[in-house]
């Protein structure tokens, strides 16, 4: 179910600028109430295009033909002002500050179904199906390591890495930092590695490459040719 819940807090896209990029975030308050509170005030000055609450209800704040703002100082595949060319959407969670907890399997249901017409509208390429952490390392940590992304890109929403006998085989530091650039990281970022393992490898979230976080990283690139 959808619910109209407008927010003011939004924009005219760039010139030029397309949905390119869909970013998932949580909400990183104590109850939906105050998130929806907040998203919708003015004097917040910070909006998504949609919100899903942890029963399936979908909340929509803002025109998907209108830039919501919702990345902040963010990055990917080397280009800034992600809110021109991207599609919000939070998922209520208290997040890391007020107990974080794994997400509802009903509110994930409605986040694939959201997910898949939103894709679906603006042809949005898999790898380009992100966290707020993946586009902001050094800031966020949303929609963090309890997500299913597996479960997501099984849907048919977003990737995960499936790594092959090509994939194996020593790395060095800057075979890993190339890696996480030509995905889409800011690989300058202290936390970039960090913020990879969270979407992709939540079981070795040491911000350190392993072997096996070096495997899904490559298989990533392998897999969507970047």
């Amino acid at each position: 179910m959808i619910v109209d819940r407008p927010s003011p807090n939004h924009g005219p896209r760039a010139d030029g600028a397309g949905v390119e990029l869909l970013i998932l975030h949580y909400t990183g308050m104590p109850t939906a109430a105050s998130a929806l509170d907040r998203l919708c005030d003015p004097a917040a000055q910070v909006s998504a295009h949609y919100t899903v609450d942890e029963d399936g209800t979908v909340y929509a704040h803002v025109p998907e033909d209108r830039r919501a703002w919702h990345a902040g100082v963010s990055n990917w595949r080397g280009r800034g002002d992600v809110n021109s060319r991207s599609i919000g959407v939070e998922i209520v969670n208290p997040g890391h500050e007020f107990g974080y907890r794994p997400y509802p399997a009903v509110q994930m249901q409605a986040v694939v179904e959201l997910c898949r017409a939103i894709v679906g509208r603006h042809g949005i390429a898999p790898a380009d199906v992100i966290g707020h952490s993946d586009i902001a390392p050094d800031r966020k940590e949303d929609p963090g390591e309890l997500f299913d992304w597996r479960g997501l890109a099984a849907d048919g929403i977003g990737v995960w890495p499936e790594p092959q006998a090509e994939d194996d085989g020593p790395f060095t530091a800057d075979e890993v930092t190339a890696l996480l650039g030509r995905y889409g990281y800011d690989a300058a970022a202290p936390r970039a590695l960090l913020s990879f393992q969270r979407h992709f490898h939540p079981e070795a979230m040491t911000g350190a490459a392993d072997a096996e976080t070096v495997r899904r990283l490559r298989a990533l690139v392998r897999m969507t040719g970047r």
